[in-house]
């Protein structure tokens, strides 16, 4: 008996079942949302999501120290005015609850001081493990439970290494473009076209941040496997994934701040058992999108036999 066959049989499901299955969707050659969403089901289920996303978790957080340290070092010899202190804004933005604080300190004085030496040692550490972060993500990736080609070792590594590093770009393209962005809401100000300039700031940092968080997540489906490019850059799990994320923003800064005690419990520590555990989440949100994009592939090629 099919996974319908079972549904159909339960009264409540049943008018559900039937209801997605009038639904066409586009591209599919006559499937339906109901063949869509039961696929997505069944990878979710059977692809150890919590398993892959722990790993690549970690390969995240052993990457993310050492690209803040390249980072950060290298903002004193950036020429824009004010690119440090909105940069650090950024970060302390990004970061979940109770996390800046801990980190702010170290981050401060690795900013405020050019050391050429760690500059250079730096950028060789933090690429490696950055690489490292994004090639884990696409091997979780390749472990789904819709049979994907793959990329043979070295070429998946030299991927993830141009991804990394247009991903460094964007990252600094994104704090530039919030700089000119608030010093053009204040002359707008000042000439009397814009009343309230903080509204106004606000919201174009949520837009440009949103666009970026979208542009990136998009890069990581488009370029994850050999046939991603199968469907659009800006896809369903793209979309899907960038809106995940920014309320699992939400949600997990309101855990932190009224239930979680971590720091009670664990002292200093705490920080790092938060961040990891942010970390973890939005690796199991990345999965759930690209399980959504995997089987709409998986979908097309059916169609196409």
């Amino acid at each position: 008996m099919t996974t319908e066959e079972k549904l159909l049989k339960i009264p409540i499901i049943r008018w559900f079942v039937r209801f997605f299955k009038k639904i066409k969707v586009p591209g599919l050659k006559g499937m339906s949302l109901y063949d869509v969403l039961e696929m997505y089901i069944i990878g979710i289920v059977q692809g150890a999501l919590t398993s892959r996303a722990g790993g690549i978790a970690f390969s995240f957080f052993m990457a993310l120290f050492p690209f803040a340290l390249f980072i950060l070092t290298l903002i004193p010899y950036v020429p824009i005015d004010g690119f440090q202190e909105g940069f650090m804004q950024f970060i302390s933005q990004a970061l979940p609850p109770k996390t800046s604080d801990a980190v702010d300190a170290v981050l401060q004085d690795i900013a405020n001081n050019k050391y050429g030496g760690l500059l250079s040692f730096g950028f060789v550490l933090s690429m490696f493990l950055m690489t490292n972060g994004i090639n884990s993500l696409f091997g979780g990736f390749e472990y789904t439970y819709h049979k994907l080609q793959t990329r043979s070792i070295i070429r998946q590594y030299i991927v993830s290494l141009a991804v990394s590093l247009v991903l460094a770009l964007l990252l600094f393209l994104t704090v530039t473009v919030i700089i000119y962005f608030e010093v053009a809401i204040h002359n707008l100000t000042q000439k009397g076209y814009v009343s309230d300039d903080l509204f106004w700031i606000e919201i174009g940092r949520y837009v440009i941040v949103f666009a970026m968080l979208f542009t990136t997540v998009g890069l990581f489906y488009f370029f994850g496997t050999k046939e991603g490019r199968i469907i659009s850059f800006f896809s369903p799990g793209a979309i899907l994934t960038t809106l995940l994320i920014v309320v699992n923003f939400k949600i997990f800064g309101i855990y932190v701040k009224k239930f979680a005690q971590y720091n009670e419990l664990y002292g200093s520590i705490g920080t790092l058992l938060v961040l990891m555990l942010f970390i973890w989440l939005n690796s199991i949100i990345l999965l759930l999108g690209f399980e959504l994009n995997a089987t709409i592939i998986g979908l097309k090629k059916k169609c196409n036999q």
